[in-house]
């Protein structure tokens, strides 16, 4: 070592530096390494030096540090030590120093402000922190401020003023409406830097009163508004009449025009300013201009230029940015707002100051007991910072002494160290705008060497080109490094060898002998150590046989050639390219082993091919190019199949596998694209040929797998786009050796037939899977869960053995293995099977039945033993049976039903029951052989139901007043009827029913007549039976009385009545008696029966409803397929019926009713269509009180003509007609005179036809009162009453004689009126 003689300090820190450089050691990073050797801390993550923290979180200060040992750590805060012990919200994290304060348990951010420094310290050494301070984020509100609307006249400048609260950090500013919408911005309207809105002129669409500021904190995630600030613009016109208005006519007035102003600077202020920036911020100038047109800004430096690329222009070039500034860009910025009237500017003198940064920072520095070193720390800034150093994080001014240890400005020197001097120093450089601290650590080590290249690592480089071998070391003092070649060989030296610094050996040029095996030896004061290292050196990929320029006919194929050759030891792998990219992804490019093939070659495939090789080693690549022309012209091409390949070789014969190759045949114009390879096996299955492979068309031989024992033949056929050729002839035999079988016979399992035995069984290998001769099978067998040996027994070549003997159904362990006559197959699989099942020996027990309503009933079971099951459980059967009806005492054929219920389920539901009837049942278990015993017979009943409809319901014997009804009783009583109930209405012509009267008639009676009805009436019936449990489904009839002949007036019906309240009679006894009339409640509420009667605009609802008093309706409709909403129309009052409006002539609309609150029940739905109105009921005219008024009155008319002919003709001319008519006026044509032409006395006969209107399309005429055409050669048709009639909107027959023939003009206009609707409304109303 060179020792410090009498030199001048800088003299001597010079060398001492010089003697760093050489001396000082190079820690390698290795993770073993660096675990094992002592270290002083280092501080490897730390919080910010301005640390702003959100108070409404804990408070996280980072310290982290490593070491050997690790390190510990305190804390100072303000200058003072932190006892973080006794403030229980402070705790630090366990093997780190980061503190965490625990606000959010109810501390506050405020009490935890300062400045925090961290120490971490082991026996080496202490490292310390930066400052760190400490303040929580602060987001105040707006201060309240009365602001003044802001009145401004057109072109005038404005300044709207943010003044936001003072933040920490400072608030991000910008504007909005009340809608929370950013008001727009542009040359005229921008915000600037201290977040005012400056208007360069105001235009009259500036007016408006939510010109708002708002303040976002981003610490605390809060944005502070201010209150909305008002602009009002007043425009030189608004502003001309106003005055106008105030003024005298011989005033002078009037406001002067906008006029345009040069431009003025609003921010900033005067002419000159200036601005300090520190090095490395974004410089922001600012110049915003008022004027009118708007001024535009332009950016310059005096004596100089911007500088490039890191110069930007925002909000409209108002704003000049300069990121990354250096102290060269100090000087003067002038701003120059120019309009058409003129310009003005503002010159900003920018001053850049620097904080302290580092032009050489302390680097660690690891020395050996007696060396020399150096720490340098240098730093610059605007203005020079100040260096100090501190040690262990005392200032090394009053730090222990270390006389191996010399300050010397920003450089420590140290000389003839020693363990002792292990220490880590911090360097301080400050000035007024910051500082830096570093810490570096100089680390006294004594170490051995140590060779940290892993041992006998094997290097492989190519001939003739570069071998480094490594020899990674370490040791303190530095150990010195020898090579040599083989475990004697001797020190290597001379110029063919390059020894590097960090102990690699280099040889240039490796040659063939420069293989074998190199030691590396390193050695200090403390020790030495060796390490042997292999060096194999191989030959060189070469391409032999290159690819070479082609020219191609379009829709040929052509192929490239790349044949290689490479060291025995390497794989190569081959990559072709065209034009430097991958391969089109096209099925036309044929990759093969040693060439690439391009079929049916386009144009698109003009270009340069490149054969690229690859070894872990080296790469080669050669290219050629492919040049494609247009084909000559051809005469027309037969394309055909290919012609079958020839000349089959086999070669390479080996146990397991084989080559092929043949010569294909002619491919006749069409390019063979595959071959197939198939196999006859001469010895097991001669004459049958199987499919072994398919390769590519342009591979002409492959390889191929066999199996043992098969004697081979193969055959290859060519498939091209047309088909597929002849196969070729079969190649010669080759007959595999045989092997031990490779494979077991498969799906082996174990079910028994009998009670007694287990049949095994297995599918045999084919042929060729037999591998040799003598193919058997090894079975074997044991029960399962029980200490046996395997029973084994060696079978020929079957699929089946049955063991006999077993117990019933005991779990066992199968498993089979093939052999032949040169041994085993691999050990087999083992599967479990079962011997054979036996009936369950044991029934169900405690069967229960639980009926749940009359035709439902829950059925109850023990489960049996597993053990007596006897077998795989399948399930239970139900076994039930109706023994008879408890209605009925009539006994039938008794029929079984049967209901399983798989898996050990113990319950199960029987539906489908009858009501009121008697039953029994069992239930038994059943395994895969059948059932087992039934358990004892269980009887049930089930209770009464409600009953069937009556089986008809006859209405015969129609009179002027009554009707009789026969009725039978119903098919399924489902219990004891203990009456009937029937219920009629009336219906009118116009559909409408009339009001619902209720009878109950006994339950012994079969008939009933009902007397003192209206004659003439059609009257709709409804009839159902009852039992206790309720009334069953209804049967409807519907039926006329007859009209009074005699002509003697119907009585008079009340509003809304159909039926008089009189005496009415059953048969066979007539009975005189008041009939009583009863409210029955339904069971539940339904609404059913709906029915339509369709015109063309309209269409009459009616419908049955059971259910509560007083439901309120209402009837939905819509057109019928149509995705639309509903359509509602509420009913008044609770009337069964209704009359949808406004229809569309021949459309289909669906309808449904419902009620409202009796849980939003609805009916079900109903189609009908619009159209032309249907042909009214056909009834006897001969008995209809219009048609005998029509014959009176023309009988009445035809003698009046015949008298007046008569006078006349006696007369001859001897006395006025005139005065004899006068005389001898005839009362009876009277009414003949009348303005509406009618006879009144007929007129409510007439209307009475109206009554025999059906309630809906289909209603049945009782056969009795049918009009039959030899009856009557008149009908309601001749009248009109067919399809071209139409009903009225209440629902009246209206036009019904517009379609009458034109006969006998003279009687027509006196009887053709119709009845009148409003007298047919009324019947209802």
């Amino acid at each position: 070592m060179m020792k410090k003689k009498s030199i001048s300090a800088s003299k001597a820190s010079l060398f001492f530096f010089l003697c760093q450089m050489i001396s000082a050691l190079d820690v390698p990073l290795d993770s073993k390494l660096l675990e094992e050797l002592s270290q002083p801390p280092t501080i490897t993550q730390q919080s910010p030096k301005d640390y702003i923290v959100d108070p409404r979180e804990n408070i996280v200060i980072q310290c982290e540090a490593k070491g050997k040992p690790p390190p510990s750590f305190s804390w100072t805060r303000n200058g003072t030590h932190f006892d973080i012990d006794k403030d229980e919200l402070v705790t630090m994290k366990p093997n780190s120093g980061t503190l965490v304060i625990n606000i959010m348990n109810g501390g506050k951010a405020e009490a935890y402000e300062g400045v925090y420094q961290c120490t971490a310290r082991n026996e080496r050494g202490a490292a310390i922190s930066n400052n760190i301070v400490i303040r929580p984020s602060r987001s105040p509100l707006w201060t309240k401020e009365k602001l003044e609307p802001n009145q401004v006249r057109e072109g005038d400048s404005l300044v709207l003023h943010c003044r936001p609260p003072v933040g920490l950090p400072p608030p991000i500013i910008f504007w909005m409406d009340n809608a929370f919408q950013r008001l727009p911005q542009s040359e005229r309207v921008s915000q600037g830097l201290n977040g005012d809105l400056y208007f360069s002129n105001v235009q009259p669409e500036d007016t408006r009163e939510d010109y708002i500021c708002y303040a976002r904190f981003n610490h605390t995630q809060t944005i502070q508004q201010k209150q909305p600030i008002s602009v009002k613009v007043f425009s030189m016109d608004s502003l001309n009449d106003t005055i106008a208005a105030n003024l005298s006519d011989t005033d002078i007035y009037g406001a002067k025009p906008v006029t345009e102003r040069p431009p003025i600077l609003l921010t900033p202020t005067g002419t000159t300013s200036n601005k300090v920036e520190l090095r490395g911020n974004v410089l922001l100038l600012e110049c915003i201009a008022a004027g009118l047109p708007t001024p535009v800004i332009r950016w310059i430096k005096e004596g100089g230029e911007l500088p490039a690329n890191r110069t930007f222009f925002e909000n409209f070039k108002k704003t000049l940015k300069i990121i990354d500034v250096s102290e060269a860009d100090s000087g003067n910025y002038k701003c120059i707002a120019r309009n058409i009237l003129g310009s003005t500017h503002h010159v900003i003198s920018v001053t850049v100051k620097a904080a302290p940064y580092w032009i050489t920072a302390p680097r660690n520095l690891v020395l050996s007991p007696g060396e020399d070193g150096s720490l340098i720390c240098r730093a610059n800034g605007n203005p020079k910072p100040s260096i100090s150093w501190l040690s262990n994080g005392v200032p090394i001014a009053i730090a222990p002494e270390d006389p191996s240890r010399k300050v010397d400005g920003d450089t420590i020197i140290f000389s003839a160290v020693q363990e002792r001097s292990s220490a880590v120093y911090q360097c301080n450089a400050s000035n007024e705008y910051g500082y830096l601290l570093a810490n570096a650590f100089v680390n006294v080590l004594a170490e051995p060497p140590r060779i940290l290249t892993p041992a006998n690592k094997l290097y492989q480089v190519i001939l003739d080109s570069p071998a480094l071998i490594d020899c990674a070391y370490f040791g303190s003092p530095k150990p010195e490094i020898e090579w040599f070649k083989g475990v004697k060989g001797s020190i290597l030296r001379g110029n063919e060898y390059v020894f590097h610094d960090n102990g690699t050996l280099e040889i240039p040029v490796a040659q063939k002998d420069s293989s074998g095996t190199y030691t590396c030896v390193a050695r200090n004061e403390l020790g030495k150590i060796q390490n042997e290292v292999q060096l194999e050196v191989k030959d060189p990929t070469l391409i032999i046989k290159q690819p070479e320029y082609k020219v191609i006919q379009r829709y040929g194929h052509v192929s490239f050639e790349c044949i290689i050759k490479h060291d025995s030891t390497l794989i190569p792998t081959v990559i072709w390219l065209k034009d430097n990219d991958e391969l089109p992804d096209d099925e036309r490019f044929l990759v093969g082993k040693d060439n690439l093939t391009i079929m049916n070659v386009t144009d698109k495939d003009d270009g340069t091919y490149t054969c690229i090789v690859n070894t872990t080693l080296d790469s080669v690549s050669a290219s050629a190019v492919l040049t494609v022309v247009a084909a000559p012209p051809t005469p027309a091409i037969i394309y055909a199949r290919p012609n079958p390949p020839f000349d089959l070789e086999l070669t390479g014969q080996l146990e397991r596998s084989i080559e092929l190759s043949w010569i294909p045949g002619d491919e006749n114009n069409s390019p063979i694209t595959s071959f197939v390879i198939e196999y006859e096996d001469g010895l097991h299955e001669p004459g049958v040929w199987h499919y072994q492979t398919e390769v590519p068309g342009s591979q002409t031989t492959v390889q191929l797998k066999l199996s043992p024992y098969v004697n081979y033949s193969f055959r290859v056929i060519a498939v091209n786009e047309i088909g597929r050729s002849q196969p070729s002839e079969p190649s010669e035999q080759y007959l595999t050796k045989s092997a031990n079988p490779d494979e077991n016979p498969s799906n082996v399992q174990g079910i028994g037939s009998e009670p007694d035995n287990l049949v095994i069984t297995w599918e045999s290998l084919k042929g060729f899977q037999s591998n040799g001769p003598g193919l058997q099978y090894k079975v074997s067998w044991r029960q399962k869960d029980v200490d046996d040996e395997w029973t084994s027994v060696v079978v020929a070549n079957v699929s089946k053995y049955i063991v006999s003997g077993t117990p019933t159904f005991v779990p066992y362990e199968i498993k089979v293995q093939a052999l032949n006559d040169l041994g085993y197959a691999p050990e087999p699989s083992e599967v479990i099977g079962h011997s054979g099942e036996d009936l369950p020996m044991v029934a169900p027990g405690n069967v229960q039945v639980h009926v749940i309503n009359s035709t439902l009933a829950k059925v109850h079971w023990d489960p049996v033993p597993l053990k007596s099951v006897r077998g795989h459980l399948q399930g239970y059967k139900v076994y039930y049976w109706k023994v008879q009806s408890l209605s009925r005492r009539s006994k039938r054929h008794i029929e079984k039903k049967i209901l399983t219920f798989r898996g050990n389920k113990t319950f199960g539901m029987l539906p489908g029951l009858e009501p009121y009837s008697s039953y029994k049942l069992n239930v038994r278990v059943v395994n895969g052989k059948g059932e087992g015993p039934a358990s004892p017979d269980k009887v049930f009943k089930t209770p009464e139901g409600v009953p069937s409809s009556p089986s008809f319901l006859k209405i015969t014997n129609p009179t002027l007043d009554s009707l009789t009804l026969e009725w039978g009783s119903p098919t399924h009583p489902n219990g004891i009827l203990i009456s009937y109930i029937l219920k009629f209405q009336p219906i009118n012509n116009t559909h409408e029913l009339g009001p619902l009267v209720e009878i109950r008639i006994p339950a012994n009676e079969s008939s009933l007549i009902l007397k003192n009805l209206n004659y003439s009436t059609r009257y709709k019936f409804y009839f159902n039976a009852q039992t206790s449990v309720g009334s069953g489904s209804q049967i409807t009839e519907e039926a006329v009385t007859i009209m009074d002949e005699a002509g003697i007036p119907r009585p008079a019906v009340g509003a809304g009545k159909g039926y008089s309240e009189t005496l009415f009679a059953t048969s066979p006894v007539m009975h005189t008696v008041r009939p009583t009339f009863y409210k029955v409640q339904p069971l539940y509420p339904r609404i059913r029966n709906v029915t339509t009667a369709a015109a063309e605009t309209y269409a009459n609802i009616s419908w049955e409803y059971e259910g509560p008093d007083h439901a309120n309706f209402y009837v939905e409709y819509g057109v019928a397929g149509s995705k639309e909403d509903w359509k509602k129309e509420i009913v008044n009052g609770s009337r069964s019926f209704f009359v949808l409006k406004g229809l569309t002539p021949g459309t289909a609309y669906k309808v449904r009713v419902g009620a409202e609150g009796l849980s939003g029940f609805r009916s079900s739905e109903d189609v009908f269509e619009t159209g032309p109105a249907m042909a009214s009921r056909q009834v006897d005219i001969a008995t209809q009180g219009w048609f005998i008024g029509l014959m009176c009155a023309v009988a009445l008319l035809i003698l009046i003509l015949l008298i007046v002919c008569f006078i006349r003709r006696n007369k001859g001319g001897k006395y006025p007609v005139k005065e004899k008519e006068d005389a001898h006026a005839d009362p009876e044509i009277q009414p003949m005179k009348e303005d509406d032409g009618t006879f009144g006395e007929y007129r409510s006969l007439e209307s009475d036809a109206e009554d025999h209107k059906p309630l809906k399309k289909g209603s049945r005429t009782p056969s009795d009162r049918t009009v039959k055409k030899e009856d009557s050669d008149d009908s309601l048709v001749d009248y009109g009453e067919g399809v071209n009639g139409q009903f009225n909107e209440d629902g009246s027959f209206i036009g019904q004689y517009s379609g009458k023939k034109e006969k006998e003009p003279a009687e027509g206009n006196e009887s053709s009126e119709a009845p009148s609707p409003v007298n047919a409304m009324n019947s209802f109303v």
